[in-house]
């Protein structure tokens, strides 16, 4: 069975104005430079975009900007997962106006200790109100954030009840086992890495593809690994390389703020140092050290 979405895909970072407003201009253009660095399609308003400090109307503006830049529909990944299912709807019914097919959807995050059946039934009462044939969804299970996981339980009911939407999972636990547990407990399923360095090995399972922070920075790489994981050459190995060197590099300080500095730093642009409280941008003392770890970094268009 063909999977479905694959391939590498961006966890896009967000560029904020000066009000801390986001810059739609510099956020299509991020896009547009990603896609032609290799990635397969950018997943907006993630966990690295910030997107839970935006409201609903910032949301739809930024998955607006990057279509009439000229990113096709197909090409974009859009969070809408949120607390509040009426507000999820809401999202995913505005993605799919726009002719986006394809979510990441958060499992209800707030409430914690929520059951297995509880888990299912947002996700199903989604779906039915939606109802929508064209929708397809790619589970996101980050539980260091969320506080909420996914269960294989959960999987399972969701892709018997609806095969047809449940075509995904982003896993962003890290935990490379239950990655490889889900190939092989579900066929057809989409199973991204949401780690970087993982791509390779994951790949080499059967496993679909990734969607991964780094990739603001080293999309090339992370597209050549995913066209060459068969080959096991040198210049595989070098690439792999890079990528986790990147991410280490990202990972010294918070990674979001960091790879804001690095991503400002390579285009010359403020807008990406700035993030929305509650997160706080680095110290100067850590952006002069995370600077100085790695080589500058190409500019960008």
């Amino acid at each position: 069975m063909e999977l479905q979405p694959k391939g590498v895909f961006c966890a896009a970072l967000t560029p904020l104005n000066a009000d801390l407003t986001p810059d739609l201009g510099a956020f299509a253009g991020h896009c547009r430079y990603l896609l032609d660095q290799g990635c397969d399609g950018i997943a907006l308003l993630g966990t690295t975009g910030e997107a839970n400090s935006f409201s609903g109307a910032e949301r739809r503006a930024l998955l607006e900007s990057a279509i009439k830049s000229g990113v096709a529909p197909s090409q974009l990944l859009p969070g809408t997962g949120v607390t509040a299912l009426t507000e999820t709807i809401e999202l995913t019914r505005h993605a799919l106006s726009l002719g986006v097919t394809t979510v990441v959807m958060l499992p209800p995050f707030y409430y914690k200790d929520i059951s297995d059946d509880g888990v299912y039934a947002s996700y199903s009462e989604i779906v039915q109100r939606i109802a929508d044939p064209r929708l397809k969804v790619v589970l996101y299970h980050i539980p260091q954030m969320s506080h909420q996981p996914i269960s294989h339980a959960v999987i399972a009911r969701l892709r018997a009840q609806y095969p047809a939407v449940f075509v995904g999972i982003k896993d962003s636990s890290g935990d490379f086992a239950n990655m490889t547990a889900m190939i092989e407990k579900f066929p057809g399923l989409a199973v991204l890495a949401g780690a970087d360095p993982l791509l390779l090995p994951l790949l080499k399972k059967g496993g679909a593809g990734c969607i991964t922070a780094t990739s603001n920075l080293v999309a090339r790489d992370l597209a050549y690994v995913f066209r060459h994981f068969n080959d096991g050459d040198a210049t595989l190995e070098a690439a792999q390389n890079r990528i986790i060197k990147a991410r280490e590099r990202a990972s010294l300080f918070p990674q979001i703020a960091s790879l804001k500095v690095l991503l400002g730093h390579q285009t010359g642009r403020d807008g990406w140092r700035r993030v929305r409280p509650p997160l706080l941008p680095l110290p100067q003392e850590n952006i002069d050290k995370l600077l100085a770890t790695g080589p500058a970094l190409k500019e960008t268009a």
